[in-house]
Parts: C-alpha cells; sequence; structure tokens
C-alpha cells in the first residue's frame, strides 16, 4: 500500500510539473528548466547571436547593449545605445540594431564604431523602430510602431520597411495595430510580422528582397483562459522552421503550417528570444529584468550571419 502511494504521489507531482508547463514538445524541447543567467536590468530585450553564439541583448532604459560569452560572462558592449531595442547581425559580421530613437544603425563589433543604416522616410526620422531581421541580401526588413514614439508621430503610418544594402528604404506594411516583431522563414520566402493589439500574427510571400504579396493569418495566439490574446512582441525560429512567439503566456510555439505545437513557461513574461550557444541549441529569453537560458533538442537557424 505505501509503494502504491508513494508512485502515485509521483505521478501526481509529474502531472503537476506538467501542468506548469514543463513538458517537452516532441522533437522540440525544452531539456530541463528555464534557467536565471542574469538578472537585476530594467527592460530587456532584442538578443541576437553572433556566429559563435554569443548573444547579444538590450536595456532599453539603461540605453546599453550587453554581450554573454560562451561562458555566461556578462560585459557592456555599449553605453549609449540611443534606447536599442532589436538586435541582429549582418553577413560583414556587423550589429544592426533598431535605436528606438529613430533609426538604423550596424555597429563594426571589433570598434564599436557605428554607421548609420537608415536614418529617415520622406524626409522624418521613424516614429522607433523596434525589431528586425537581415536577410541573405543584407537587407533589414524591421517594424516601427509607437512604443517611445515622439508626439505627434514623425511618421504618419506605424509600418513596416525594408532597407536594402543601398539604403534605400521601402514601406510595406501599414495597416497592423503597432507591427512589433518580425522574422523571416528559414527559405526566406515568408515574412511574419508580429502585432500587438491582435491575437492573430501574419504571414506575407516574399516575392523579391523588399517585395511583399498580400497578408494572411498565419496563427493565432493563446490567451489567458476566457480571455483573447493581445498579441505578441518578439519571436525566433528554429532549422525546422518552428516560430517562437514571445507572449504574456510564455513562448506560444507553431509549426510552419501554423499549427500549434505549446508552449514554453517562464518565470517572467518574456520580451524577445533567439538562439545561441556553441551549438545553438539554447534559447536565450529577455524577460523584463532578467535573461533566461532554455536548453532545446531542436537547432536555431542563422540567417545572414554564418558559421
Amino acid at each position: 500500500m505505501l509503494h502504491r502511494v508513494f508512485v502515485l504521489a509521483v505521478f501526481a507531482l509529474f502531472a503537476a510539473t506538467l501542468t506548469a508547463g514543463e513538458q517537452s514538445i516532441p522533437g522540440i524541447g525544452k531539456v530541463g528548466k528555464a534557467v536565471k543567467l542574469h538578472g537585476g536590468f530594467d527592460f530587456t530585450e532584442g538578443p541576437a547571436a553572433d556566429a559563435k553564439g554569443n548573444v547579444y541583448f538590450s536595456d532599453i532604459p539603461k540605453e546599453r547593449i550587453h554581450k554573454v560569452d560562451l561562458d555566461g560572462k556578462l560585459s557592456v558592449f555599449t553605453e549609449k545605445s540611443n534606447h536599442a531595442n532589436g538586435l541582429m547581425f549582418n553577413s560583414k559580421g556587423e550589429l544592426v540594431a533598431c535605436e528606438m530613437d529613430g533609426q538604423i544603425v550596424a555597429y563594426n563589433v571589433a570598434t564599436k564604431e557605428k554607421r548609420v543604416v537608415i536614418g529617415k522616410y520622406n524626409g522624418n526620422r521613424f516614429n522607433a523602430p523596434n525589431d528586425l531581421v537581415v536577410d541573405k541580401h543584407d537587407g533589414v526588413y524591421f517594424t516601427d510602431p509607437v512604443f517611445r514614439a515622439p508626439k505627434p508621430l514623425p511618421q504618419d503610418k506605424l509600418a513596416v520597411y525594408y532597407v536594402d544594402v543601398m539604403g534605400k528604404a521601402m514601406r510595406l506594411i501599414d495597416n497592423l495595430p503597432n507591427p512589433n516583431g518580425v522574422i523571416l522563414s528559414v527559405d526566406e520566402k515568408t515574412l511574419y510580422v508580429i502585432p500587438t493589439g491582435q491575437a492573430e500574427m501574419m504571414a506575407y510571400p516574399v516575392e523579391a528582397p523588399g517585395k511583399i504579396g498580400k497578408g494572411k493569418v498565419f496563427c493565432t495566439l493563446k490567451g489567458p483562459e476566457g480571455k483573447k490574446a493581445g498579441g505578441g512582441d518578439g519571436l525566433t525560429i528554429d532549422s525546422k522552421g518552428n516560430l517562437y512567439i514571445t507572449s504574456g503566456l510564455g513562448l506560444q510555439v507553431f509549426d510552419p503550417a501554423g499549427k500549434f505545437l505549446g508552449i514554453i513557461s517562464l518565470p517572467e513574461q518574456p520580451a524577445n528570444v533567439t538562439f545561441g550557444g556553441a551549438d545553438f541549441k539554447t534559447l536565450y529569453v529577455t524577460a523584463r529584468t532578467t535573461l533566461y537560458t532554455v536548453r532545446m533538442e531542436v537547432t536555431g537557424h542563422l540567417f545572414a550571419l554564418k558559421k
């Protein structure tokens, strides 16, 4: 009887753990619990990995970009980031950043010198560039919502833009409530845009660099019980094409067809996420005051910057 009681107790504990969100998604992970790597930040965002797997991320209010090396050591990359948010590396090894103060810049990582990729559209600064993805041509798709933007808005629309390698910018989407996260599919034939303000996440066919077709709903985020989701924030993609979208419930995972696969829970609400580490099998999650890591079975996808 005692043995049976013990087995039932273990099963109940296991079930409770699964209910708490510790279950692994088959073929994807997670492998173990989320680990608090570093804390004490004001608001973390925009994680991006270099070719070796070192991860850079923003602390927006403190105007800092931090680096975490492969041993987990934290350092400050720059002290004056102009409220940098989303980050990603291009094929030259430059760290491209969305400055919420109104422009897109690229850092020479070795010298920390930066150049302006694009600073104005139709003669005005951008509202508050938020997130970006760099394609194989070193063109940059980026979102420009209202968060941290001055009033009146410098741009008349909340939009998604593309700037090519020559610095020419094109407005692609201007009919979403606060376009926030953005990423490309593994084959770069689909552009995913994550709005804040609606539960429906959008996908657009990429017909050519900076040219997209009509959008459609890719998936609908899950909301708290009895409530509709208020939208997503940042996201990343693995080598199989699965998307990891940050939300109030954690990282919501969808396959390339938009099928819901599960939720990876975190101790704090995540803002953004990327794959990094030496084998690119670790999720680095920026979640309010903390940077968390989650080990995965699957490998993250690399864009312009290859190993």
